[in-house]
């Protein structure tokens, strides 16, 4: 694969270091960063996260980097992946801590599971779950249709409106679990938890 100079946002929400662990065991060159400019020139970015979606964007705002993830992905055309609080905040609204704007890379809403959707399972989601890819191709490539991966969430996206490839998880109801679009890929769960199927998709993610 080569080394890779990857840059994971340091925004300080959540473990950036399982992050990183992951990515240096795969070769890569992972740096955190929380310079707004140096993100804007970054190729390729990686937003983790792990937290509520309003301190999220708050944190972000606070130091100038939702304007450098935006002037990266979208004027740029540089390549990220969003894990988990990190996906929900590409969406365009979020209803965690009050309704809050998000990056608005992609036009969806990141809301609650509701009693009626968990049915008898409780929230938050935790665990291993199989995750159902549309296609074998991209961000999923080598990995079965079927594969499990490890999630920890209370808040979902549903898989309306999204085109490309993707994967859904089945928890009460379908949610999306993973999507890849262009220069924009996101996971809800944690690759960086998920053993031999995180450390093959987050290999896709560089190798692309």
């Amino acid at each position: 694969m080569g080394e890779k100079n990857i840059t994971i946002v340091d925004y300080g929400m959540g473990n950036v270091w399982s992050v990183f662990s992951a990515l240096k065991f795969l070769g890569a060159k992972p740096k955190l960063v929380s310079d707004a400019e140096k993100i804007s020139k970054s190729g390729i970015l990686v937003l983790p996260g792990v937290g509520s979606f309003k301190k999220g964007m708050e944190a972000l705002k606070s130091r100038g980097l939702d304007e450098a993830l935006i002037d990266a992905v979208k004027t740029k055309g540089s390549r990220i992946l969003g894990i988990c609080l990190g996906m929900q905040l590409m969406g365009s609204v979020g209803t965690e801590g009050g309704e809050t704007l998000g990056l608005g890379f992609f036009p969806n809403r990141i809301e609650r599971f509701t009693p009626q959707e968990l049915g008898e399972n409780k929230a938050p989601h935790v665990g291993f779950n199989p995750v159902r890819f549309n296609e074998r191709n991209g961000l999923f490539n080598e990995l079965s249709l079927e594969s499990d991966f490890y999630f920890t969430h209370s808040y979902r996206m549903l898989p309306e409106k999204i085109v490309g490839r993707y994967g859904t998880c089945f928890y009460g109801i379908n949610f999306l679990a993973a999507f890849e679009l262009d220069n924009i890929c996101g996971t809800q769960f944690h690759p960086e938890k998920s053993q031999t199927n995180g450390l093959i998709l987050l290999r896709n993610f560089l190798m692309a």
